[in-house]
């Protein structure tokens, strides 16, 4: 696929690096000479130096023979005014990063169609959306529902709590013969692991499991975990994030949003019914301590300096917070927040990832989860008529190394994988993969 990337910083470069391993000719198009010379210097990609918008540049970047043009700079009227030229010029589909989610109403979505951009994508909306998903299953460090919730991805950290430490996967199955869900995989010491029946859980393992909604609460259980009833909470930063999450939960919870800004709390106040709104300096712990921390049951930091969003989880977890959830937007020190105590973080770019790569598949792709913390992927396929899949029982199916099978849906009803289960078309197929092994995968479903 012929791929156009225009951005003006890390998100552009990251889907960029995502992509490129997947026989895609990608070409960047930055106006940042210095960062592009960077980008030339570790990969083999395509840079223009130059504004999107220019009808010059895009046609510099071919993009006549585009199959895809993703436009993620900052701001959203430039996004929009790329795939509108770049639709006209030829490219086949466009998808703009948008900050306004008026444009996401049904009636806009048409009016942006009609001009020719294809997709939108809002990384503060989905990132409000991910917030609340863990406010609302406190026990998992991560989070992800395929087609609807009938099948989800949850994330535990194992402590000594954990009912499955040091035992096997057969013994766990053994001991519990009609288990809900199914292990995908394992994060030892920032190694991945596709577990198989021998392979035993360890303290500290992070473990992906794939699960039937019945089977929440039995994972739960094993893993050693309680749900918390999250009724207070603090939210340092009033941006889109901060905002949309307050607007999201402040019927149901009691909010307290802490905003530097004062010409910022002020918009607050007009938008935000239920909510508390404190102009003051987060990183104050006397504050912090009057405004009754110690009481909260989730913190949530999302500001726009993510150095401040993991001081002030980390004073937070002092206080006695059991949720906390800074936004961490440098990709690098996601390994370093999880090493410090901080499980759950919120990074739009895996978001926005997420969300945009499944448009570069050549299977059809519902869903895809970028997971933090560890170079993998989540997928959610649709079987095709007379794919290789549906040709054999899943034990006989030719995986690929690094790739394993969590779950089936079929209809309403949802399935976790096991051995002698036939695939049928029209089957959902979710299925956990390194970068490696995507390509590979892909094939399966075709």
């Amino acid at each position: 696929m012929n791929i156009i990337i225009a951005g003006d910083g890390e998100v552009g470069f990251y889907l960029a690096k995502m992509l490129s391993g997947d026989n895609h000719n990608i070409t960047i198009v930055d106006p940042h000479q210095e960062l592009l010379k960077m980008v030339e210097s570790h990969t083999d990609l395509l840079t223009i130096t130059g504004d999107s918008t220019s009808i010059q540049v895009l046609e510099q970047a071919d993009v006549r023979k585009a199959d895809l043009l993703i436009s993620v700079v900052h701001d959203e009227k430039i996004n929009i005014t790329t795939c509108v030229i770049g639709k006209k010029l030829g490219a086949r589909r466009t998808i703009a990063r948008i900050n306004n989610t008026e444009y996401l109403t049904i009636e806009n979505r048409e009016i942006m169609r009609s001009l020719g951009i294809d997709v939108m994508v809002c990384p503060e909306r989905l990132a409000a959306k991910e917030i609340v998903k863990l406010l609302g299953q406190t026990a998992a460090v991560e989070i992800f529902d395929f087609s609807e919730g009938r099948l989800s991805l949850f994330l535990i950290k194992l402590d000594e709590k954990a009912a499955v430490l040091n035992k096997t996967l057969n013994q766990v199955a053994h001991e519990n013969p009609r288990l809900d869900f199914r292990a995908i995989a394992i994060n030892r010491n920032n190694k991945t692991i596709i577990p198989k029946g021998d392979d035993e859980f360890k303290l500290n393992d992070l473990a992906y499991v794939i699960t039937k909604p019945d089977g929440v609460e039995a994972l739960l259980k094993l893993g050693g975990k309680e749900k918390l009833d999250i009724r207070n909470v603090m939210i340092v930063g009033g941006g889109r994030i901060g905002r949309k999450t307050a607007r999201s939960i402040e019927r149901n919870m009691n909010i307290k949003l802490i905003e530097i800004d004062k010409e910022r709390c002020l918009s607050l106040i007009d938008q935000l019914e239920h909510t508390l709104i404190i102009n003051a300096d987060a990183r104050d712990i006397e504050l912090l301590e009057d405004e009754g921390i110690r009481n909260m049951d989730a913190f949530i930091s999302v500001t726009d300096d993510y150095e401040t969003n993991i001081l002030t989880c980390l004073l937070a977890q002092r206080f006695g917070v059991k949720r906390v959830i800074p936004l961490v937007e440098n990709i690098d020190y996601i390994e370093i927040s999880h090493s410090i105590g901080l499980e759950t973080i919120i990074n739009k770019k895996l978001i926005t990832a997420s969300y945009i790569v499944r448009f570069t598949m050549d299977a059809e792709v519902t869903s895809i989860k970028c997971l933090s913390g560890i170079d993998a992927e989540v997928l959610e396929f649709v079987v095709k008529p007379g794919a290789y899949v549906t040709r054999r029982p899943i034990r006989n199916i030719d995986i690929p190394r690094g790739s394993i099978i969590g779950g089936i849906i079929r209809g309403s009803q949802s399935f976790i994988a096991v051995g002698d289960f036939q695939i049928q078309e029209g089957d959902r197929v979710v299925i956990f993969a390194v970068p490696g092994a995507i390509a590979r995968v892909q094939e399966l479903f075709n």
